[in-house]
């Protein structure tokens, strides 16, 4: 049996994702915790390189108890804060 994305754009769970991504991105960065505007751009604004964002999604599938398909993402889907939540509410693979 092979694993599959579960495509979805539930609002609760996409709240619950930008929640944990203004919560855990001051830990990936080794910050004390600040304001992050959905909008910010996660490389210019944020200053998270690629290893980092890599350790957020790690983190934030161990937050919410998720598993995220990222074989698909794009720098696109890395451009913004929404557009990571987006990526990931949209990309996750279903437990078998």
């Amino acid at each position: 049996m092979s694993d599959q994305v579960v495509q979805t754009t539930d609002t609760e769970l996409r709240v619950r994702i930008l929640h944990s991504l203004g919560e855990l991105i001051p830990r990936v960065l080794k910050r004390d915790p600040f304001e992050i505007p959905e909008n910010a751009c996660l490389f210019d604004d944020l200053g998270l390189t690629s290893a980092g964002t890599i350790e957020l999604i790690l983190e934030v599938e161990e937050a919410l108890d998720i598993q995220v398909d990222v074989e698909q993402i794009t720098e696109d889907d890395l451009r913004s804060v929404t557009n990571l939540a987006d990526y990931v509410a949209a990309h996750i693979i279903a437990e078998d």
